[in-house]
């Protein structure tokens, strides 16, 4: 199966995202301490919104690898959405607002649309629950089943292959969602600002920017050097996102431990330990699959997925059709 690599450079550039977000909850940085409202206005509600997407993305690339293997596509997401919920809680020990966890019961709720229904329908139901999340409810976890189900939408429809192949997606997604940016964050300002995650104007506007940032990547990918600096950095890191994302958080704490950054006037310090984890994680991660073909956490899951050991060195045996998966 053919493995798409802009997909995997968008989750990394998430996993970046979503470390600057979590890093000031890991830490305790206080809401109101010295540059928070930069992080309100550009990462905040932006990057987890993307890695919802992704994860239905992946959800729909599983069931369809079981269907290339001639095996029913429940038992696979099943295990998988186990397994990632066991990681999840394990997470959850140093970073109390692990995703991990959500996503397993949300993925749960979802499964038998994912697995079921064609693309139209999951397309049509994941725009509706998000419209009904983000328009009346609290944008938060209730967000996730409706993201999820376009996401797997998206991927049915071909979207991720038509990405990585062409520049239209990326022109019309950053054209509209950048047109719809600028009324929801004024929305969002006249509101009062503060912390996106809680309130709606806030999680419209994280939204948009969310989508926008999707369309912006896409159009740098087809530009070749832009492209080149997208999968030196993020490529690595979207390969290793579940390993990334849990260690980062372990990594985060002890730093915070050892420099002192709870409750810190200024969100700068726990800024400047979230660029140089993910840029460490960066470079080890190319290290790490330029000898192995998954990273840890991966190579797990992955043996739990499909009930079988998957080959974990690159002078293994070739990769199987469900790779992407």
């Amino acid at each position: 199966m053919t493995r798409y690599h802009f997909m995997d450079s968008l989750r990394g550039f998430a996993l970046f995202g979503i470390l600057l977000v979590n890093v000031l909850d890991i830490t305790d940085t206080s809401a109101v301490a010295a540059g928070s409202a930069l992080l309100d206005y550009t990462v905040q509600s932006r990057f987890v919104p993307i890695f919802t997407l992704l994860f239905g993305v992946s959800m729909f690339l599983v069931a369809d690898g079981a269907r290339r293997r001639g095996v029913g596509a429940w038992q696979p997401l099943v295990c998988r959405l186990l397994g990632l919920g066991l990681i999840g809680v394990v997470h959850s020990l140093a970073f109390w607002g692990d995703i991990l966890r959500f996503y397993a019961i949300a993925g749960l709720l979802v499964l038998p649309l994912v697995v079921w229904a064609p693309a139209l329908v999951n397309t049509v139901v994941g725009c509706a629950l998000t419209v009904l999340s983000f328009g009346f409810l609290g944008a938060g976890i209730d967000s996730l089943p409706g993201l999820l189900l376009v996401g797997a939408g998206a991927a049915q429809l071909g979207l991720p292959a038509l990405m990585e192949k062409s520049v239209v997606p990326g022109v019309a997604l950053a054209c509209v969602a950048g047109v719809a940016v600028i009324p929801l964050m004024m929305s969002y300002i006249s509101a009062g600002a503060g912390d996106p995650r809680f309130s709606l104007p806030g999680a419209l506007a994280g939204l948009a920017m969310a989508l926008t940032y999707i369309g912006v990547l896409a159009l740098g990918w087809h530009w070749t050097p832009v492209r080149a600096a997208l999968r030196a950095v993020f490529d690595p890191l979207g390969r290793m996102s579940l390993t990334n994302y849990v260690s980062a958080s372990f990594v985060v704490l002890a730093a915070a431990w050892a420099f002192g950054l709870f409750e810190a006037d200024s969100v700068y310090p726990a800024i400047g330990v979230a660029v140089v984890v993910i840029a460490a994680q960066s470079v080890s991660s190319r290290i790490w699959l330029s000898n192995f073909r998954y990273g840890p956490l991966e190579w797990i899951l992955r043996a739990v997925t499909w009930r079988a050991r998957p080959p974990f060195r690159r002078d293994s045996a070739h990769l199987s059709m469900a790779d992407a998966g």
